[in-house]
């Protein structure tokens, strides 16, 4: 359970980057770029840790599906973009396959 809240931490330090990298401006905005940076590095470490008892497969698998998922709703509510049809069904199929992967495959550990 420990290497999943490790995960979970990798995976918000991760969109709390993201959401920063547009605000960077290319990199030209110190104080964006810093907390990008930061960020990034942080969720690394935290990522590093969760690989200790997940596979990295699946946990890349749930780090790709969680950050499509929250990073699709920071554009949203913060910068006002929206995702047409074709966008939310692709991201159904992430969440049904991380789904899948959790249930049913061997590989996974819990």
């Amino acid at each position: 359970m420990k290497n999943y809240l490790f995960l979970l931490a990798a995976i918000l330090f991760e969109v709390i980057g993201t959401s920063f990298l547009k605000k960077t401006d290319q990199f030209t905005k110190p104080i964006p770029t810093i907390i990008f940076i930061l960020s990034l590095t942080t969720s690394f470490y935290f990522l590093s840790h969760a690989l200790k008892g997940i596979p990295i497969g699946i946990a890349y698998a749930i780090w790709s599906a969680f950050g499509i998922i929250l990073i699709s709703l920071v554009g949203y509510f913060v910068y006002k973009q929206n995702l047409d049809f074709p966008a939310i069904i692709g991201i159904i199929f992430i969440i049904i396959g991380v789904i899948i992967i959790n249930l049913f495959s061997k590989s996974s550990v819990h």
